[in-house]
């Protein structure tokens, strides 16, 4: 038995069962999602393997999976025989304004919650963990940040793994270029291209971009760590009934256990979850 089947299994014997939720007047995006009929998300079209378009052209992914299992939740507890899902594409730069200007009611995709964020939207529990690193060639014989002094580090503007970039260069006194980068694709077409050395962004969204690299054995990810990153579903501050809407959906997929089949689905070739997810997958398993 797994690490993190056997903490399931102890938190499912310790009676934490999720229970009906006690009734109460919808108000905020549940009213508005009973009346309409309608849950509006938004979620990345190129974030593999959290949120990305699939060849049939529909929204799939890890977080994909999870909002969907959200959005069964959530008819249950409004009393909808039918919930339509309007999938709405957001990128870094809009994927905020969309929440906050109501253009979407969730957001699902690879986003930190961090505190900046949260002066703008609330965040969910989390999703997943991950941290910032570099996708480089191994031709290039990297071995250390010191090793990019000179050399171009493409990424996305405004996120995480951008701050977190430009701050660890200045603390190690690495002099590198920044190269903008519009989307992961993008990110791993320069770096195939030899416009750009290395790509930074987080690193299990690194290794999805590698193994759909034409040549996936020419690249390595680095060891070195550059964030910290607890992820999680972006919504519009104040509304505490659709928080605890989402979160309840969440702690029970953590508490049952069936977190550990969509793990399965869109990790699984990468071994079993860190200790790291385990433990927040355990954290979150929070009781009715």
């Amino acid at each position: 038995m797994s690490v993190l089947k056997a903490v399931l299994l102890v938190i499912s014997l310790a009676g934490l069962i999720p229970a009906a939720a006690s009734a109460q007047d919808l108000q905020g995006t549940l009213k508005k999602i009973k009346d309409s009929g309608t849950i509006t998300i938004g979620y990345r079209e190129q974030s593999l393997p959290f949120s990305f378009r699939g060849d049939d052209g529909k929204p799939t992914g890890y977080s994909v999976d999870l909002c969907q299992r959200i959005v069964t939740g959530i008819q249950q507890q409004v009393e909808l025989p039918k919930l339509d899902v309007k999938w709405v594409p957001v990128t870094v730069d809009t994927r905020i304004a969309a929440v906050v200007n109501g253009t979407i009611d969730l957001e699902c995709g690879s986003t930190t919650s961090s505190l900046s964020r949260q002066e703008q939207v609330d965040f969910s529990n989390m999703t997943f963990v991950d941290g910032g690193s570099l996708l480089v060639k191994l031709t290039s014989n990297f071995a250390n940040l010191q090793d990019l002094g000179g050399k171009k580090i493409g990424v996305i503007p405004g996120t995480t793994t951008e701050s977190a970039l430009k701050s660890l260069l200045q603390k190690t006194s690495v002099t590198a270029q920044i190269v903008t980068i519009t989307d992961h694709r993008g990110g791993l077409a320069a770096l195939e291209s030899g416009s750009i050395d290395a790509y930074a962004s987080d690193r299990v969204i690194l290794i999805g971009l590698a193994a759909t690299a034409k040549d996936p054995g020419q690249f390595a990810i680095a060891e070195q760590y550059l964030s910290y990153e607890p992820y999680a579903f972006m919504m519009r501050r104040g509304d505490a009934p659709f928080r605890l809407a989402v979160n309840r959906v969440l702690s029970s997929l953590y508490r049952s256990g069936e977190i550990v089949q969509i793990y399965g689905r869109w990790f699984g070739k990468l071994g079993p979850p860190p200790k790291i997810l385990i433990a927040m997958y355990a954290l979150h398993a929070l009781p009715e």
